[in-house]
């Protein structure tokens, strides 16, 4: 064991919001640190009830066992392990009674070998209770009482350490030098007490010597950082897989420390602390030229070229060694009917799941999902299996054993996830690309709002549009290589991040192909592309955070900011939501419907019929009738609001919307209807023709007719089909998202669609898409209830 109050300490702080790490990830992060010369581990998890919200519990048995194996552990390989309590939320600080028990639970510790201690009062309120008011001047006065105190019972330990509440420069009230409460820790707390502090904000772009200086004045000693940088407990959609940065060289002078606090996750902490290392072993050695000193682009790729083979592991979750079986395939490689299990689960958005959370799935405490159609249920049941006829293509890496992810690839999920106020160059290029060509679509709209753009800027639009649709191909390639890698510790870990933004992008790169040539005029009367993006600032998201704002103003990272370029970004419930039960690495596209597709849809639509009616329908004479009734109007009338879902197999699914109801209905009945009165005539040929198949018949003779009140709010219409045996069901909603990004961009301000009452389970996917019910009893056409949402 280290000894000495003037080593520097550098190293983790498990300090994060969430579920611990387990013990055997703990080991493995203090093999990482003694390769990587670091030398602290703080156990302070937040999650963890004995460590804060039931401190004054002893540890059981067990517990006492696991954490002494992990006090020998961290000695073994030559780590300091601090431990750390947090008893600010409830703790009376003048009661005896509490005090006791805040050295009773200490004693344990200290019993079990552990020498270094630390009293966490961050993240709770300032006010005192009565009896406190009246036993101490002030909140200061209070905490440094019972930390003082603590410090004498457990024999003054060369480490102990004390997070103020006041931690960053933006808590203090009203600054750094003029805070009553920090002056008071300063003047008061030992001099054997290291002070923790995390920057001028909780979570610091960078770190100054001469802020770090302003605050070991007042503090009367170098503080320890406690460096949030990594930390991503604040936002379910981020992870940062970035090198350790923005902390030069001359800290070293103005610290007793620097403890990292990384992602919750613990696969993802690889490059963070890895770099950390390096950034270590540098400013700890004096006298280093500048051709020496800490490089983050040296570190880096050198913590890539290690990470490579780390990805090479066949671990399982929680770090645990399985042989190799380049035979086994993935849960997503069975049998198609296996397959449709997974449309059925799901669960509302909530944080990601780690895999500490979860041996056997990712999200194994799910519940039931939305559903695709009124046909999935069936579809499980019967286990459907989609015509032969549309084994075009073998499923590319679904069938495949294990295999690591190439270097191109590990560097690109990097780039995607760097740092919390900084893109990599990868989601630099996305967002960029996607904010050029959003601002420059005139040049390929319509008419080019009455201004014929040159030749050199269509190029340019669709070069930068082939650019930013091959960079999202890339991403969707990264999450089924992810999917399929031999390391499964990391893809549960990594997988819901990569997973939400493969969906973001669906939608994103569906929109862009769907642009060109689809945008109105100014002069449209539903609006204009102008007046749909009026929200939308030239800024991004990373550029409107600055550097003095903290991170979790912009949520969502690069997902967030591709999703609010989009003219539906600020409906979250159309993005959020949770990976399927069993990950998948099928790889799926949106585009805009082409004629070539009619044929796939039709059978699509006969399939869902047949599987749904039982075949009650099966006198129907002509094969196109189900089509026709269903998706014949929009493809002919309206295809430019027609999207088709697709993946390796061929098509699977489509979304069919309707601009402007009014119109189309018109156009309906003066060139639709005659069209298919001649081709269904109303009454059968064939004396016993089948009473359904007759009344069916009869759909092409009635006039539909939507009420006025319906169409002022809700101008738009739409209809979702997919196949049943979907692999992940989340496909479904990026379908239904893409459509109405189009609509919305074109100025429609709602849509509706016609759900059979009967059909709950469509419902029931609609509703938790922001779709409410809008007319029913006498008001709704036919029998069917009419949802609808505003855009």
């Amino acid at each position: 064991m280290m000894e000495g109050r003037d080593e520097f300490l550098c190293g983790v702080v498990e300090g994060f919001y969430g579920r611990p790490w387990s013990v055997e990830q703990r080991k493995v992060l203090f093999q990482w640190m003694q390769i990587w010369g670091l030398n602290t581990y703080l156990y302070g998890p937040k999650d963890d009830l004995k460590h804060r919200l039931l401190w004054r519990e002893v540890y059981s048995a067990d517990e006492e066992a696991q954490l002494k194996a992990l006090v020998c552990e961290a000695e073994l390989r030559g780590l300091r392990f601090v431990y750390a309590l947090s008893p600010g939320q409830d703790i009376v600080f003048s009661s005896p009674c509490d005090l006791t028990l805040l050295k009773r639970k200490l004693r344990q510790v200290a019993d079990l070998g552990c020498q270094a201690f630390a009293l966490l009062f961050d993240d709770i309120d300032h006010s005192m209770c009565q009896s406190d008011t009246e036993a101490f001047s002030s909140f200061a006065h209070a905490q440094v009482s019972v930390a003082n105190e603590i410090f004498h019972f457990l024999g003054e330990p060369p480490v102990f350490l004390f997070c103020p509440t006041e931690y960053c420069s933006s808590l203090c009230i009203p600054s750094v030098s003029k805070s009553p409460y920090l002056l008071t820790i300063g003047e008061d707390l030992l001099p054997g007490i290291s002070i923790i502090w995390t920057g001028n904000k909780v979570i610091s772009w960078e770190l100054s010597a001469d802020s770090l200086a302003e605050v070991q004045s007042v503090l009367r000693r170098p503080p320890l950082v406690w460096d949030n940088l990594h930390a991503n407990d604040y936002d379910s959609r981020r992870v940062f897989l970035g090198p350790f940065k923005g902390r030069p060289r001359g800290l070293r002078a103005h610290l007793s420390g620097l403890l990292l606090n990384p992602n919750c996750e613990f696969e993802a902490n690889f490059i963070p602390l890895h770099t950390l290392g390096s950034w270590h072993k540098e400013v700890k050695v004096e006298g280093k030229g500048d051709e020496e000193a800490y490089s983050v682009e040296r570190a880096l790729s050198a913590a890539l070229q290690d990470w490579m083979k780390e990805l090479s592991h066949p671990l399982q979750p929680g770090r645990q060694v399985r042989p190799v079986d380049l035979k086994h395939s993935t849960p997503s490689v069975k049998s198609k009917s296996s397959d449709s299990s997974e449309n059925q689960h799901g669960a509302q958005p909530k944080s990601p799941i780690t895999s500490s959370q979860s041996s056997g799935a990712l999200a194994s405490n799910e519940i039931p999902a939305d559903p695709v159609t009124s046909q999935d249920l069936k579809a499980a049941e019967n286990q459907v299996s989609r015509s032969s006829s549309h084994e075009k293509t073998s499923r590319k890496g679904l069938c495949s054993g294990r295999s690591p992810l190439s270097e191109d690839q590990v560097r690109l999920l990097v780039g995607l996830y760097y740092l919390p106020h900084e893109h990599g160059p990868p989601a630099q290029s996305l967002l960029q690309d996607l904010t050029w060509l959003k601002a420059n679509c005139h040049c390929v709209s319509v008419n080019g709002n009455g201004k014929k753009a040159s030749p050199q800027k269509v190029e340019e639009w669709r070069a930068r549009a082939g650019r930013f649709l091959a960079l999202c191909d890339d991403v969707a390639l990264l999450h089924s290589t992810v999917v399929n890698s031999i390391n499964r510790a990391v893809l549960y870990d990594l997988y819901p991040y990569i997973w939400d933004l493969r969906n973001t992008l669906l939608v994103a790169k569906a929109f862009i192909c769907w642009l060109e040539g689809r945008i109105m005029s100014e002069s449209s009367p539903l609006g204009s592309w102008k007046n749909c993006f009026h929200w939308c600032g030239a800024s991004s998201g990373a550029e409107l955070l600055g550097v003095e704002a903290e991170p979790w103003v912009f949520k969502g990272g690069l997902s967030g900011e591709v999703q609010m370029l989009l003219p539906v970004g600020n409906s979250s419930e159309l993005f959020s939501h949770p990976p399927p039960l069993f990950p998948t690495s099928r790889l799926y596209n949106i585009r805009p419907f082409q004629q070539k597709d009619k044929v796939e849809l039709y059978q699509i639509l006969h399939q869902l019929h047949q599987g749904g009616r039982e075949g009650q329908d099966a006198a129907i004479p002509h094969p196109d009738f189900i089509g026709d009734r269903c998706l014949g109007a929009s493809l002919a009338l309206c295809p430019e609001y027609s999207l088709v879902l697709e993946d390796e197999l061929g098509v699977c699914g489509c979304a069919l919307g309707i601009l402007d109801v009014r119109s189309f209905s018109k156009r309906f009945q003066a060139t639709w209807l005659p069209a298919m009165w001649d081709k269904y005539p109303s009454r059968s040929h064939r004396p016993n023709g089948h009473t359904a198949t007759k009344e069916a018949l009869l759909y092409f003779h009635e006039e539909q007719v939507y009420p006025d009140s319906l169409l002022y709010h809700f101008p738009s219409q739409l209809r979702l089909e997919a196949l049943p045996e979907l692999v992940d069901c989340s496909v479904s909603r990026s379908l239904l998202t893409a459509l109405l990004t189009a609509l919305k961009a074109n100025g429609s301000q709602g849509v509706f669609c016609e759900v059979q009452p009967t059909d709950v389970l469509r419902i029931e996917f609609l509703t938790k898409l922001g779709f409410l019910e809008i007319l029913c009893g006498e008001a709704r056409p036919r029998e069917g209830v009419v949802l609808g949402r505003l855009l």
